[in-house]
């Protein structure tokens, strides 16, 4: 299955949430400073400016909120715990240390 517009595979999984970010965080500092510019104006702007101020402060709201969202998802696919990474095989190769240690020191019958 391919892009149509690209002709390359579409982004899976990690990729397409990797992307979704760096849209994001694209258009935050787009947003951020279209608001930069409507700031600097100053107080004696109009009042179709303060209300293009209050959509870019939502706006950018919005962004911040689905940015961490997808961020959280991208946690999970990739099996990340809290801040860390969950290591399957430093699991497994601790359970087999303490397996080790239960048969070495052998059950009471």
């Amino acid at each position: 299955m391919q892009d149509g517009s690209t002709g390359r595979p579409p982004l899976m999984g990690a990729e397409l949430l990797d992307h979704a970010l760096q849209v994001f965080d694209a258009a935050a500092a787009d947003v951020a400073a279209a608001l930069e510019a409507m700031r600097g104006q100053g107080a004696e702007g109009s009042g179709r400016t303060l209300l293009a101020v209050r959509d870019l402060q939502a706006a950018l709201a919005v962004l911040m909120d689905e940015r961490v969202k997808v961020d959280r998802l991208r946690n999970q696919v990739a099996g990340v715990v809290g801040e860390r990474a969950l290591d399957l095989d430093a699991a497994r190769a601790e359970i087999g240390r303490r397996l080790a240690r239960l048969r070495d020191a052998g059950g009471g019958d």
